[in-house]
C-alpha cells in the first residue's frame, strides 16, 4: 500500500543551502539505538553522530538527511558545557540517494558556528516507516516489476533489509543532491563517501518486536549477532506470543562500506565442507576460524587445524533459506570452484561465505551476499559464486585488492573453464568503460627534471587504486593489474605473495605502506625470485599509487638480421622489434615471434612517452610479430601484429 509522506515544509527556511554546505559535513563516528517492529513496517532511533567540518569555510547550521518517510523529531547538541536543544526545519529533498527519490532534509541552526576542522557531537531522534519504494526509479520510466528488484529495501515481516546511503537513508547522511539520470555521479559519490568515511566507528543497540517467532539473527555492516529473545508473556503460546529480540554491535571502524542492516528470520546452514587439499602448507599464522561462529550454527567437519594437512576443513557457505531444493545446488557449486581458491589464496578460507536468500538485484558487503539462492547454484553463476567466495579467502580491507582479486580469480575460472581466450575477451570488456573514462595525459612537461626514475608530476588523472572511489578502478582496473602482475611474475610467486599476505594482523599501516609492503613480499616470492629478487616499483608506482592512465603501443619498426651459421648452430635471424609507448604507463608486454614452425615469446618493458626494443634470435625466416596478447589494457587495442617481409630477413 503508497505510504504516506511526513508533513514537512517544501523548502527550506533562510539562505539557499549550497553543495559546499551539504558536503562540508564528515561522520567521524555513529553511535544508533535503532527499534524495529517488522509488522508495522516502522523505525525509531537514536542517532548520536559525531560531525567534523571539513570545508574551507565556518558553518553557522548543518544539514543532515533521511528517507522521505521518516521524520526529525528532536536535534541537541551535546557537549561538555551540557546538552542544548537546537532549533531545526526540515523540507523534502529530490534526491536519488534513497530510493523514495527524496530524502527529509533537517537544516540545523547552530548556537556558534562550527570552524574548519572542528567537531561536534549531536544527538537525534527520528521515526517513520520503510517500505519497499519505486519513487526515484518511476521517475526514469521503468516498470513495477523492474523497480521491484532492484529497489527492494523495507523494513517488513517477511524480510527486512536496508542497505544504506545510495539505496534507503535509514540512518543521517549529509550529502549534496544526487540524480541517477546524470551519468555515474550517484555511484561515484557512494565510493567516495565509503573512502572518506572508512575510519569512522559505528555502533548499533537494536530492538525488533516480534510476534510469533523471534528473529534468529542481525547482520550490521556484514557483521552477524544473534538476537536475543525477551517474551512478554512465557506462557503464551509462540504462535500468538510476542516480545522484543535485541542485540548490540560494538563500536568498530566502518570500513569501505555503507552501513546496512538485515534481520535473518531462521538460523543460517553451513554447507559446502571444504574439500581436502594437499598444496604446500601456508607459512603464516593460522586463519580466524570464522565460519562456525558466524553462522551462529554447529559444524561436525570444523577440524582446528590451519595449515594444509589434508583433512575436511570447515563449511564454507552459511546460507539462509527456505529454499531446500536449491540448497544442494548451491552446496555443489561452492565445492567444485573451491580448489581454484585453494591454490590461488591458501587451503583454508578466513570466513564462511554467508548466504541471505533474496530474490533481488544481489548484493554484496565481503563475504556477505545477499541475492536469489536458485541462481546462486546454477551453472552459469559459477563465475559470479568464485568472485563471491574469493571474499572469504581475502579480506584485506583494501578495495583494490579484494574487490579486484575477486574480480581476477573471476576471469582465472574462466581460463580454466573456456580457455585464455573467452578470459582475455572478458578482461577487454571489463576495461573498455575504463578505458573511456581514463584522460589522456599531455606529455609536454610531464616528466620533472631530476625526479627519481622521471616521474610523472603536477598531474592528478584519474583514480590511484588505492584510493579509488569508482568500482571502474577498484574493481575492474584493479582485476587487470592482478592479471598484469600474474604475466610479470608468474602464477607461483603471485600464489604464494596472496597466501602469505591474506593472513597477516590488521596493522596501522596506511594504504601506501601497505602497497609497499606487498611489493616488496611479491617481489621476492617463489623459487626463481627468492635468490634474485624482480623489479616491481615501477608497476607499482604507475598502476597502483598513482594513476598514469592506459599504455598506448605501437610497433614502430620490425628489422630481421640474418646470422651465419656457426660452429654448432644453422643460420639463425636476430629479430629487432620497436614499441612506441604514447602513454604515460610504463607497461610490460610480450613480444611474440612466429614463423611457420615455431613461436617464440619474450617480455618487454616501455616506460611511460618511451620506445623499448627488443632483440630476439630465432632460427628460422620471421613470418610475423606480434606486441601484447590482450592481457594488457590499452588505451585502443591491446592487441599488435606486424607481417615481416622475407625479403628483409637477409
Amino acid at each position: 500500500m503508497p505510504q504516506a509522506e511526513p508533513e514537512v515544509a517544501a523548502k527550506p527556511s533562510g539562505p539557499e543551502l549550497t553543495d559546499a554546505e551539504r558536503s562540508a559535513i564528515l561522520f567521524t563516528g555513529y553511535d544508533l539505538d535503532a527499534r524495529i517492529n517488522p509488522a508495522t513496517a516502522h523505525l525509531a532511533m537514536r542517532a548520536r553522530m559525531t560531525l567534523k567540518n571539513t570545508g574551507a569555510v565556518a558553518l553557522n547550521r548543518i544539514a543532515l538527511q533521511i528517507s522521505s518517510t521518516l521524520q526529525w523529531e528532536s536535534v541537541t547538541l551535546v557537549s561538555a558545557a551540557g546538552n542544548k536543544r537546537l532549533e531545526m526545519s526540515q523540507h523534502l529533498l529530490d534526491t536519488d540517494a534513497d530510493h523514495t527519490g527524496k530524502a527529509n532534509e533537517a537544516v540545523i541552526a547552530l548556537l556558534e558556528p562550527l570552524a574548519p576542522g572542528q567537531t561536534l557531537q549531536l544527538d537525534t531522534f527520528y521515526d517513520g516507516t520503510i517500505v519497499a519504494s519505486a519513487g526515484r526509479l518511476e521517475r526514469l520510466g521503468a516498470t513495477q516489476a523492474q523497480a521491484a528488484g532492484t529497489d527492494w529495501d523495507a523494513i517488513g515481516g517477511d524480510a527486512t533489509a536496508l542497505r544504506g546511503f545510495g539505496d534507503v537513508l535509514w540512518y543521517p547522511v549529509a550529502s549534496r543532491q544526487l540524480f541517477l539520470g546524470d551519468g555515474a555521479q550517484l555511484f561515484d559519490a557512494i565510493g567516495a563517501l565509503k573512502l572518506r568515511e572508512a575510519a569512522a566507528t559505528i555502533r548499533l543497540r537494536l530492538a525488533v518486536e516480534y510476534k510469533g517467532d523471534a528473529p534468529a539473527a542481525a547482520y550490521f555492516c556484514g557483521r552477524r549477532q544473534a538476537l536475543k529473545a525477551i517474551s512478554d508473556d512465557e506462557n503464551a503460546p509462540i504462535a500468538s506470543g510476542t516480545g522484543v529480540a535485541t542485540a548490540e554491535f560494538v563500536a568498530e571502524a566502518l570500513g569501505f562500506r555503507v552501513p546496512s542492516l538485515f534481520l535473518v528470520a531462521l538460523p543460517e546452514t553451513l554447507i559446502a565442507p571444504l574439500p581436502a587439499f594437499y598444496g604446500a602448507a601456508e607459512t603464516a599464522a593460522k586463519p580466524v576460524e570464522k565460519a562456525d561462529a558466524a553462522a551462529g550454527v554447529s559444524s561436525s567437519n570444523a577440524p582446528a587445524g590451519g595449515a594444509s594437512t589434508g583433512e575436511v576443513a570447515q563449511s564454507m557457505v552459511a546460507v539462509e533459506t527456505t529454499d531446500e531444493g536449491s540448497v544442494k545446488a548451491l552446496e555443489a557449486s561452492a565445492v567444485d570452484v573451491a580448489p581454484l581458491l585453494q591454490e590461488w589464496m591458501g587451503a583454508r578460507p578466513l570466513s564462511a561465505l554467508t548466504v541471505l536468500d533474496h530474490s533481488g538485484q544481489p548484493f554484496e558487503d565481503g563475504p556477505l551476499l545477499v541475492g536469489p539462492v536458485a541462481v546462486l547454484g546454477t551453472a552459469n553463476a559459477k563465475q559470479g559464486l568464485v568472485h563471491s567466495m574469493t571474499h572469504a579467502w581475502v579480506q584485506t580491507g583494501q578495495p583494490w585488492m579484494d574487490e579486484g582479486l575477486a574480480q581476477f580469480m573471476a576471469l582465472v575460472w574462466a581460463e580454466q573453464q573456456k580457455g585464455r581466450e573467452v578470459a582475455i575477451a572478458q578482461l577487454d570488456d571489463l576495461m573498455q568503460p575504463v578505458a573511456i573514462a581514463e584522460p589522456a595525459i599531455d606529455p609536454s612537461g610531464a616528466k620533472e627534471q631530476n625526479a627519481p626514475g622521471g616521474e610523472l608530476v603536477g598531474q592528478v588523472v584519474g583514480q590511484p587504486l588505492i584510493a579509488a572511489t569508482s568500482e571502474l578502478y577498484y574493481r575492474r582496473k584493479a582485476a587487470a593489474v592482478w592479471w598484469m602482475l600474474r604475466g610479470i611474475v608468474g602464477d607461483e610467486a603471485l600464489q604464494a605473495a596472496l597466501q602469505a599476505w591474506r593472513m597477516r594482523a590488521p596493522g596501522s599501516e596506511t594504504a601506501e605502506e601497505q602497497v609497499l609492503g606487498f611489493e616488496k613480499l611479491l617481489e621476492r616470492s617463489g623459487k626463481k625470485n627468492a635468490a634474485n629478487p624482480v623489479d616491481l616499483r615501477w608497476f607499482f608506482n604507475d598502476w597502483v599509487l598513482h594513476d598514469r592512465g592506459l599504455p598506448d603501443l605501437s610497433i614502430t619498426d620490425v628489422t630481421p638480421r640474418q646470422l651465419p651459421a656457426g660452429q654448432g648452430h644453422n643460420v639463425g635471424y636476430l629479430v629487432s622489434v620497436t614499441v612506441k609507448n604514447d602513454g604515460a604507463a610504463a607497461v610490460q608486454v610480450p613480444v611474440t615471434i612466429r614463423s611457420a614452425t615455431f613461436s617464440t615469446t619474450s617480455q618487454l618493458r616501455v616506460g611511460g612517452f618511451a620506445s623499448a626494443t627488443a632483440r630476439v634470435i630465432v632460427e628460422a625466416p620471421p613470418a610475423e610479430v606480434l606486441v601484447n596478447d590482450g592481457g594488457t589494457p590499452e588505451v585502443r587495442t591491446a592487441f599488435h601484429k606486424v607481417t615481416v617481409n622475407p625479403a628483409k630477413a637477409q
